[in-house]
C-alpha cells in the first residue's frame, strides 16, 4: 500500500518547499498587515522549528527529515537558507536545529492567568529571510525542485515519498511549468509518488478555494494549471484535516489553494507535514 513507508534515521523522508520571492510578494496580507513574503519566512521558520522538535529525542535530534527550501525571483533560482546552510539543496534536519542563521527575540502575547493577556520575550529561530524583487520564474522553480527530488530518490528509493509544497502569488513568467509539474508528481519512490502541494496565496483572501476536487470552477487558465499540477490528497492526508482541521474532504481532493490568506496557507502546510505514522 502506498504512502506506508516507515519514517526513521535508515529511511528518511524529505520536505521540499518551493517559494515565490517575485516583487508582488511585498505586498501586504490585509489580515495580518504584514507583507506576504515576511508572514511566509515566519510560516517557514516555525514550521523548521517544528520539525526540529518533532524529531527531538533524550540523545539529539534524529535525521527522520532532510529538509530544502528555494526561493525564486529576481535573482533566480536556488537555495534559499541563510548562514552556514546557503547553497545547500537539502539539509539533514539535526543539521537545521544546529544551525540557524540567527536567534531573533520576539514578543508573543499570553495568558496572564487571571483572563488578561501579557507580553513576554520569546526565542526565533530564523534560517530564512523574506526576498520579495522581480519576476517569477516558476518553471525553471519546478525543473530544479525536479533535479534535487531525482537525486534524493535516487539515494533513497524506499523511503516515505517526498512531499513538495510550491506557495506562489502569482503567474509563471518564464513560460507553462504544466510539463515540469507533471514530471514532478510521476517521480516516485517504492512507496508511493512525490506529493506536490500548490498553494496560491493572496493579500486580501478574495473568493479563496481551498482543497477542491474535479468539480471546481476556477477563475482562469492560469489556476487550472496549478490545480491540474497538484497532486490529489492521499488518504491519510484527508485524514489529518478531518481530525486536526474538521475538513470533510472527498476523495479527488487535491493539494492545491486559490487565493488563500496567511491562515489557510498554514492550514494546507500542516496537512502536508504530519507524517501518516509514528516515527521510528
Amino acid at each position: 500500500m502506498a504512502y506506508s513507508a516507515e519514517i526513521s534515521r535508515n529511511n528518511p523522508s524529505c520536505f521540499l518547499f518551493v517559494i515565490d520571492q517575485s516583487g508582488s510578494m511585498s505586498d501586504n496580507y490585509v489580515s495580518v498587515g504584514k507583507p506576504k513574503s515576511e508572514a511566509l519566512a515566519d510560516v517557514i521558520n516555525r514550521m523548521l522549528q517544528q520539525l526540529v522538535i518533532k524529531c527531538a529525542k533524550s540523545e539529539g535530534v534524529r535525521d527522520y527529515y532532510y529538509v530544502g527550501v528555494i526561493g525564486y525571483g529576481a535573482n533566480g533560482v536556488g537555495p534559499a537558507f541563510g548562514g552556514s546552510l546557503s547553497g545547500k539543496n537539502l539539509v539533514p534536519i539535526s543539521e537545521i536545529a544546529n544551525n540557524p542563521a540567527r536567534i531573533e527575540e520576539r514578543t508573543k502575547r499570553v495568558s496572564d492567568g487571571a483572563g488578561g493577556l501579557v507580553d513576554t520575550s520569546v526565542k526565533f529561530p530564523i534560517w530564512f529571510d523574506p526576498t520579495a524583487n522581480g519576476g517569477t520564474p516558476m518553471t525553471e522553480a519546478f525543473r530544479k525542485a525536479n533535479t534535487i527530488i531525482a537525486d534524493w530518490l535516487s539515494s533513497n528509493p524506499n523511503c516515505f515519498p517526498p512531499v513538495v509544497i510550491h506557495i506562489t502569488d502569482g503567474e509563471s513568467t518564464d513560460g507553462d511549468p504544466t510539463e515540469e509539474m507533471n514530471k514532478l508528481t510521476s517521480q516516485a519512490s517504492n512507496d508511493g509518488n512525490v506529493i506536490l502541494f500548490n498553494l496560491h496565496t493572496n493579500a486580501r483572501s478574495v473568493n479563496p478555494i481551498s482543497f477542491p476536487g474535479p468539480e471546481v470552477q476556477l477563475p482562469d487558465q492560469y489556476s487550472e494549471k496549478l490545480f491540474n499540477g497538484a497532486s490529489l490528497l492521499p488518504s491519510f492526508m484527508r485524514n489529518v484535516a478531518a481530525q486536526e482541521f474538521g475538513l470533510n474532504l472527498s476523495d479527488g481532493a487535491k493539494a492545491f489553494v486559490l487565493n488563500g490568506d496567511i491562515d489557510l496557507i498554514i492550514t494546507a502546510i500542516e496537512i502536508g507535514t504530519r507524517p501518516s505514522l509514528q516515527l521510528r
